[in-house]
């Protein structure tokens, strides 16, 4: 009996020990290897470099764009393109033409970094859950999977720095002629904060939510759609080796840019305005005559579109989509070619969806 116990007791040890060595082994599976954690790093880093380089690039038309959204209609300072960055040549100088970048580029390049990663993660994810269903096994991201995972990117991202877009629109919209000037990204934040309240760091994110998913979800669709009909079609000789140059490459992201900013624009207007209400101090919203009415305030999403279209019309909800346009065609061109030139440098995979 005894040494039937003693085999018993040595049979639950070894099972034990055998448990034990199937944990250990589940969890180094689970935990990341050094290899997959430099692969992130790298692929942040790629997402940030895109970001502070497309939108530097293009920085004198997105403060342009910003303020021909929230100008008194009372008070018209900016009535085109040229002539609005003419305006502030001539009134800020150089710098004015690129006040406000450092806090976009401060909010642009982890937002940049977040949403090319959490594509690739969402596109992941979606793509197995997508082949679990019968049939479905050897199944391909699709366009609408991508829509769906950029809108996922999108949203991520957006809510992730939502806060430093807030403040670096009011930082982009002052001139040196407002009564009370934010300092920088730090000073803004602090001092909505203390006057304002948290909340006000997410006025018009509702807005925002609702635009990312056309806007990102498209950028995204359409650029690797286009890029895998290119190189599956071949057409007019632009693929060769099964791989896009850089100036087709640039053509993609122009397409995908144009169809998303166009689809989700009339949100971006309402986002900035909301988020221009409880703050009076933008000179671009103060009226230099004694006839011109206060700025609207805004009750919420539904109520800014409505009083928007009451007071100036449908096409206020288009208000500086040109230099927008002229804006995004390079800057969401520069920003996928730049990612995946720098992912390429880097060691990385070219392949966003991969």
């Amino acid at each position: 009996m005894a040494s039937e116990d003693v085999k018993t007791n040595d049979s639950a040890v070894s099972k034990i020990v055998n448990l034990a060595e199937e944990a250990k082994l589940a969890k180094a599976d689970i935990k990341p290897s050094k290899y997959q954690v430099y692969s992130i790093c790298k692929s942040l880093v790629a997402g940030g470099v895109a970001g502070g380089v497309s939108r530097t690039a293009v920085a004198p038309l997105e403060r342009l764009k910003i303020l021909l959204q929230v100008q008194n209609p009372h008070s018209i300072k900016y009535s085109g393109t040229v002539q609005g960055l003419k305006y502030i040549w001539r009134t800020e100088g150089l710098r004015g033409l690129f006040k406000g970048n450092g806090a976009n580029c401060a909010r642009i390049v982890p937002n940049s970094a977040v949403k090319f990663f959490s594509y690739e993660q969402a596109s992941k994810g979606i793509l197995h859950l997508y082949r679990q269903q019968p049939g479905n096994e050897d199944a391909e991201l699709t366009p609408l999977l991508r829509l769906g995972a950029g809108a996922c990117a999108g949203i991520i991202a957006m809510s992730a720095t939502y806060p430093m877009d807030m403040v670096r629109g009011r930082l982009t919209v002052q001139t040196d002629k407002s009564p009370y000037q934010y300092r920088g990204m730090v000073h803004a934040l602090s001092t909505v904060l203390r006057e304002e309240g948290f909340r006000a760091l997410y006025k018009g994110w509702l807005p925002s939510v609702i635009g990312v998913v056309p806007y990102v979800g498209l950028n995204f669709a359409v650029y690797e759609s286009l890029k895998d009909y290119l190189i599956k079609s071949k057409p007019f000789g632009l693929v060769e080796d099964n791989e896009l140059g850089v100036v087709t490459r640039l053509a993609c992201g122009a397409a995908a840019g144009t169809v998303g900013q166009t689809v989700a624009y009339p949100l971006d207007v309402i986002r900035r305005r909301m988020q221009m209400v409880g703050w009076n101090n933008a000179a671009s919203i103060v009226t230099g005559d004694g006839r011109s009415k206060a700025p609207l305030e805004y009750s919420g999403m539904v109520d800014a579109f409505r009083k928007t279209v009451r007071h100036e019309g449908f096409r206020a909800l288009y208000k500086g989509l040109v230099p927008n346009s002229v804006k995004v065609v390079p800057s969401i061109a520069i920003a996928f070619v730049t990612y995946e030139q720098v992912k390429e440098l880097l060691g990385v995979e070219i392949r966003i969806s991969d």
